[in-house]
């Protein structure tokens, strides 16, 4: 699947071209780039079925992109791009993964102290070079320093949802293998967790010899590491390495449950088993020589005395004591949400009409939207301000109008992602946000407050009797800047006392708010909302992990207050 490889060499592109000064090109190579790496489908075999004209009818795909698919898929490299590579000779990947490093600041580093990677950033911002740069100075350096660190503290795992259509092509083609019966993801992959460090898949087959030639034979493979007859180890190019075991039928609910831990919740079921005179490991459930259970994971978990547990909730955070094992709670389901409450149009820094992502959430089985785009403060997204926001509702009205008149019963409803000024009040006038159907409340700016003006500024945003939902209410953005600081507690207690949604915001960099505070949440009984965050047609394909992640939270769907329909939704706002 090269649809990771193109995704990032148009990304790069992107900034090349920015870099450059050239206008409207950037943007057209960045929004391909997120296009291509959402599809389910390889673009080799969307070529191999249509050709250039395939490409081209891919949604955002213009001819010049295709073009350039093309001429990877035929001589797996890109003219233009490598001229540019030549042109300014940096890691653009690298030094654009540091908060605070954009494309002018690329450039002006190379220019100024010859800067091409990590290495030689954090050489010359440690050595205190940086400072020195007009137009930078000891802010940034010192900004760009911390994000290094950041950076050191989060490398070497991916982004679940950036990389899960990759997981999925390879799963999907070892199950058509001659003689493979069952494959399943194990690890983190299928605990959904927001990043994982490998990928594990088990299998069962008849014939392992053929599915390990196929594996380690596979073109998203960088290195092999080991090919064995039931195991074997490769390094992949998206820079994780990826194992595969062929287990015996007899053992694979056993294997299953072993190798998708978590560890420390392997190892308190182990110390359940030997009190009750068993023995758990990776080929069954034994007492004494005898196998007592091991073909599924659902007869283990039983033969201990506990029900079959999602794979998301085995943490060891309560999930094995036997009295909360009898509550554990029914979690939302993967097909259970009905709306989605923050929705990006082209109106500010969409891609997309309002009436264009009214029809791709509906295509995805949805029910309703809420247009939510930026409001005035927020300058760089041509954020609306008190008129503009008027006439997005007009235009509103008149597409559900067409709606009604084509008996569609998909609704959109009127909102906005306000924005929290430093003194906690927002960016629109109280008249105007209570017209508004929803109101999303977010923090764009001033990551840098302490905890104390942070919190004390959320929670008046909180307390204004207009604002529905917090927007992500951390800031953080996983594997680039970290939450910022707050007190996530009061900030919960702020929303149980005033009646105010906090988000989980699928989109797979933020998933804000953490599985944890989502679970501290619950159990004060505040509600959430899982929204894509969506400013292209195929991100609502994200909201999957803001389930995940409230699955991990321990939400059922009554939590959630989108798995309603948008009438009984509507009622639990303020």
């Amino acid at each position: 699947m090269i649809n990771q490889e193109l995704s990032k060499i148009f990304k790069e592109i992107s900034v090349f071209l920015e870099i450059k000064g050239v206008a409207f090109k950037p943007q057209a190579f960045e929004k391909a780039a997120y296009i291509i790496e959402s599809l389910q489908e390889d673009l080799k075999d969307i070529y191999k079925s249509g050709g250039l004209k395939a490409l081209e009818d891919i949604p955002g795909i213009g001819k010049g992109i295709a073009e350039r698919i093309e001429e990877y898929i035929k001589t797996h490299r890109i003219k233009d791009y490598n001229l540019l590579r030549k042109e300014l000779p940096v890691d653009i990947e690298g030094l654009r993964s540091v908060e605070g490093i954009g494309p002018k600041t690329i450039l002006h580093l190379y220019k100024k102290l010859g800067i091409k990677n990590l290495e030689q950033l954090e050489k010359f911002a440690r050595a205190g070079k940086i400072r020195n740069i007009e137009g930078l100075g000891l802010k940034t350096e010192e900004k760009i320093i911390k994000g290094l660190e950041f950076l050191k503290g989060s490398s070497g795992r991916l982004i679940l949802g950036f990389n899960m259509p990759l997981f999925r092509t390879i799963l999907e083609r070892l199950k058509k293998i001659e003689g493979v019966k069952n494959a399943e993801f194990a690890g983190s992959v299928r605990r959904m967790q927001e990043t994982v460090g490998d990928l594990d898949i088990l299998v069962t087959s008849t014939k392992p010899s053929k599915v390990m030639d196929f594996f380690v034979s596979m073109p998203e493979i960088q290195a092999v590491h080991e090919r064995g007859k039931t195991r074997s180890s490769v390094r992949l190019k998206v820079g994780i390495d990826a194992d595969l075991r062929v287990i015996s039928p007899e053992s694979y609910g056993a294997a299953l449950q072993y190798f998708t831990g978590d560890k420390y919740h392997n190892i308190q079921l182990r110390e359940i088993a030997i009190k009750q005179g068993y023995k758990l490991n990776e080929y069954g459930l034994y007492r004494g020589q005898k196998l007592m259970a091991g073909k599924s994971e659902d007869e283990i978990y039983k033969k201990l005395g506990f029900k079959l547990m999602p794979p998301e909730i085995r943490t060891n955070h309560g999930e094995l004591d036997f009295e909360l094992n009898k509550k554990l709670p029914d979690l939302i389901g993967y097909g259970d949400l009905r709306g989605d409450l923050q929705v990006q149009t082209d109106w500010t820094d969409g891609e997309h009409s309002i009436k264009e992502m009214a029809e791709a959430a509906k295509e995805r089985g949805l029910e309703y939207i809420c247009i939510t785009d930026h409001t005035k403060s927020l300058a760089m997204t041509g954020g609306s301000d008190e008129k503009k926001l008027l006439k997005q509702m007009a235009e509103i009205d008149k597409i559900n109008s067409e709606f009604r008149i084509l008996n569609s019963k998909f609704k959109i409803l009127k909102g906005a992602e306000v924005n929290i000024m430093k003194d906690g009040t927002l960016d629109i006038d109280d008249e105007t946000l209570a017209k508004l159907d929803v109101v999303g409340a977010a923090v764009h700016s001033l990551f840098n407050l302490s905890e104390e003006e942070q919190t004390k500024r959320i929670i008046k945003a909180i307390e204004n009797p207009n604002v529905d939902i917090i927007f992500h209410p951390t800031g953080r953005i996983i594997n680039r800047r970290p939450a910022y600081p707050v007190n996530v507690e009061e900030l919960l207690n702020a929303a149980k006392r005033t009646k105010t949604v906090m988000e989980i915001d699928a989109f797979p960099d933020r998933l804000d708010l953490k599985d944890e505070y989502v679970r501290k949440g619950i159990e004060m009984g505040v509600k959430f909302s899982i929204d894509s965050d969506a400013h292209h047609i195929s991100h609502f394909q994200y909201l999957e992990y803001g389930i995940a992640q409230a699955r991990r939270g321990w939400a059922e769907a009554k939590d959630i207050i989108n798995t309603r329909s948008w009438q009984e939704m509507l009622k639990l706002l303020k």
